[in-house]
């Protein structure tokens, strides 16, 4: 019985999913440490900007706009000129590198200026290193293990972000609520990020040795916007799905300050990240494992009925709606931001990966600008109700778009 069952996969790998490459073990802890940094930070950066320095609501939308519109752009010519160089590694710790120095910028900010500059600086990091890191992964991954990887290490960086909120309530009571000096901790689990990237993850021979095997080829020789013209019609399907869950998403600084507007008093403002990052932590794994089992279709389709319910919850006053719209929303992540990695990874030709994830990253990040722009509008002209209002109507037509459009969007059902 087990055999038939067996001989029904095509693909099946010679290991079980649990049997990851060492690689993709080292660049989970890596994105774990990393996010753990940034998230004890963020876990307070919002209610920092609007008491302590006294920014408004469209200034925060600002400057977490301004902050992924700026990774994304980056990763849009990382990724390419991972390619073009056949080298991956370095550009992820140059990446991982510059955040980890610019972590105590935020301490030492006394204005708008100084945040939005540190904010810039912090996610020119991470868009350095984030397609050649999520190319580097591909390329190290046996295809038939893509899904669970990308699920495992999407998993292990929100256990970090899980972890950085927990931290930030220990230094919150400790330090008597002290922000700046709190926000100085997190330069620690950001070095020693670098230090696994830098002396533990390996470069895979195979990718440096194409690339001195083909000095030729059009990764090597065209520009990666030229490139992006050869990318097939599949991946732009990824793209224009994911483009939508994001418009619709509004970002984890606003998730913040609804707490605080509905009464979490400041020791426990970072339970509001701690929630959605352990539901996003738990259940990240669970979904690349499934996806690599029964397609993604029914999780990306589930991922956006999460995210409908929590816009929809986060919209209405009360604690209780407020704690189940971050579960749901964390949800929502761990159903799908693995899936659509592992999606432009799986429709991307491998030469052209990294291009592939920076395109990717790029427009996603636009979108992102766009998102939390008009999340501040919303929230500063007419309250936050509005905000989250308009996101879970976005979610609305995402969804309803996804069930009419999913039988023709061959990659929704590809493992």
């Amino acid at each position: 019985m087990l055999q038939q069952k067996m001989q029904k996969l095509p693909d099946q790998p010679s290991e079980s999913p649990v049997h990851m490459p060492r690689t993709v073990w080292l660049l989970g802890w890596v994105s774990l440490f990393m996010d753990m940094s940034s998230e004890l930070i963020h876990a307070v950066l919002p209610v920092y900007m609007t008491t302590t320095l006294g920014l408004s609501m469209l200034t925060v939308g600002l400057v977490e706009g301004i902050a992924e519109a700026t990774a994304s752009a980056i990763k849009a010519f990382s990724g390419a000129l991972s390619d073009r160089l056949g080298k991956r590694k370095v550009l992820a710790v140059l990446g991982y590198g510059l955040s980890a120095v610019t972590k105590p910028l935020f301490p030492l900010a006394s204005g708008a200026t100084e945040v939005i500059a540190a904010r810039f600086i912090d996610r020119l990091g991470k868009g350095i290193r984030g397609a050649p890191r999520d190319a580097l992964l591909a390329d190290a991954t046996p295809e038939a293990l893509r899904n669970a990887a990308y699920g495992l290490r999407q998993s292990m960086d929100t256990v970090g972000a899980f972890l950085g909120p927990l931290a930030a309530i220990a230094l919150l009571w400790w330090l008597h609520d002290r922000l700046r000096l709190l926000l100085w901790f997190g330069v620690v689990p950001a070095v020693i990020a670098v230090g696994i990237l830098a002396f533990g993850v390996q470069e895979p021979a195979h990718l440096g040795e194409r690339a001195r095997a083909n000095p030729r080829t059009e990764a090597g020789r065209l520009p990666s916007f030229v490139l992006a013209r050869r990318l097939p019609a599949a991946y732009w399907g990824v793209v224009a799905v994911a483009s939508v869950f994001t418009l619709a998403r509004l970002s984890e600084a606003f998730l913040v300050l609804r707490g605080q507007q509905q009464g979490v008093k400041l020791l426990w403002i970072p339970l509001v990240t701690l929630v959605f990052s352990f539901v996003y932590a738990i259940s990240a794994y669970p979904a690349g494992v499934l996806a690599q089992r029964f397609g993604r279709r029914a999780l990306l389709l589930s991922g956006a009925a999460a995210l409908f319910a929590s816009m929809l919850l986060l919209a209405l006053p009360g604690m209780v709606t407020l704690w189940l719209g971050a579960c749901l929303y964390g949800l929502h992540l761990g159903l799908t931001q693995g899936v659509f990695a592992a999606a432009v990874a799986a429709t991307a030709p491998a030469a052209l990966r990294g291009t592939a994830f920076g395109i990717y990253y790029l427009v996603i990040g636009l979108l992102q600008l766009l998102g939390s722009l008009g999340a501040g509008w919303l929230w500063q002209h007419f309250g936050a109700q509005y905000a989250f209002g308009a996101g879970a109507a976005l979610t609305a037509v995402a969804l309803l778009l996804a069930t009419l459009r999913a039988r023709s969007l061959s990659w929704l059902r590809s493992r």
